[in-house]
């Protein structure tokens, strides 16, 4: 079977994980990388073995052998760099958010839908053992009536890490903590609970001198009647606190924890089943967990089998509107 072959935009830093992940993948190829520091690009290509790296990524969208595109620019380069790439007649692959704001993330859907293209949005964590089970749990009912949970990032980023780079906490390139650090954790509360009723939230910038907030907190209402909290922060001191996902219905508690939603906390069931949680378990190096290998090889299946990623655009625009939700939320207050 010929392989896919993938380039990367931006080579910063989540990058590598997209790198590895095509590395591990047999059939997968990856040819081509760009950033506009020429430095980041000749060492992405010497590191991972690209044939070719780029300074302008619509020089690497010419090339006619490339398959897929891995988006891994600011936020705010998302839409554009991915309508640009589906026009091309490349596949997509997006880091999250897939944009800042509905009008792009719909224009980026459309794209790919327009020119026969797959597009995927890398919520990788849906990918993660413990986030699996958790929602097979749900599917089989075993909650019973949902009543509440909550979507909880108590994180920590100093001033240096906005200081890397000028689009960092900025409403053009990126947003703050709900955002860029939590809208992981809201994914998966979105996907856990179903669709959004409605949504109350304040947002406050504390301590870090970006536009963005570094702090936010939410009310949600689901459709099914529950409700929802969502509580995120850049500010916990001195390091990383928790991020948990907590589903609380009249016949189940559960609680996953860890620092990617990579560990079962608490796991009770009025229907207890002889299951061996430690399976689930999963220890991860950093914040970003395995995912990415997981995400890659659905999406390079899709493509084969001609059907759509795990995680599409429809899914991906889910949290972004939440997100925007609270934002609008916050500023009509």
């Amino acid at each position: 079977m010929k392989k896919l072959n993938f380039g990367i935009i931006g080579c910063g830093r989540i990058a590598y994980k997209h790198a590895e992940a095509i590395k591990k993948n047999e059939k997968a190829n990856l040819l081509y990388v760009c950033d506009i520091i020429e430095e980041r690009a000749v060492d992405y290509k010497n590191k991972y073995g690209a044939e070719r790296y780029f300074t302008d990524y619509h020089e690497m969208l010419e090339m006619p052998d490339l398959d897929v595109v891995n988006i891994c620019t600011p936020s705010g380069m998302h839409a554009e760099m991915g309508i640009a790439a589906a026009k091309a007649g490349k596949h997509v692959i997006v880091e999250k958010p897939m944009a800042l704001s509905s009008i792009d993330a719909d224009a980026l859907i459309n794209a790919c839908d327009e020119n026969g293209v797959k597009l995927a949005v890398c919520f990788q964590n849906r990918f993660n053992p413990p986030v699996q089970k958790l929602r097979r749990a749900l599917e089989e009912g075993r909650f019973g009536k949902l009543t509440h949970a909550s979507a909880v990032v108590r994180w920590f980023r100093p001033q240096d890490y906005y200081d890397q780079a000028p689009w960092r906490g900025t409403w053009a390139m990126d947003g703050g903590c709900l955002m860029n650090q939590s809208i992981h954790n809201i994914d998966l509360l979105q996907w856990m609970m179903g669709p959004v009723e409605s949504v109350f939230g304040y947002t406050a910038n504390n301590f870090r001198k970006i536009e963005a907030e570094d702090v936010g907190v939410a009310v949600l209402e689901f459709k099914n009647g529950a409700l929802g909290v969502i509580e995120a922060s850049t500010t916990i001191y001195p390091e990383n606190l928790e991020e948990t996902l907590a589903i609380f219905g009249e016949k189940g508690t559960v609680m996953l924890g860890g620092i990617a939603v990579n560990k079962i906390e608490t796991w009770k069931f009025a229907d207890s089943q002889d299951e061996n949680l430690e399976m689930e378990q999963q220890d991860v190096p950093n914040v970003y967990g395995f995912g990415h290998d997981a995400l890659i090889e659905d999406f390079i299946r899709a493509v084969i089998e001609d059907r759509r990623p795990y995680i599409d655009g429809r899914e991906g625009i889910k949290s972004l509107r939440i997100v925007l939700g609270i934002y609008h939320s916050a500023v009509s207050l």
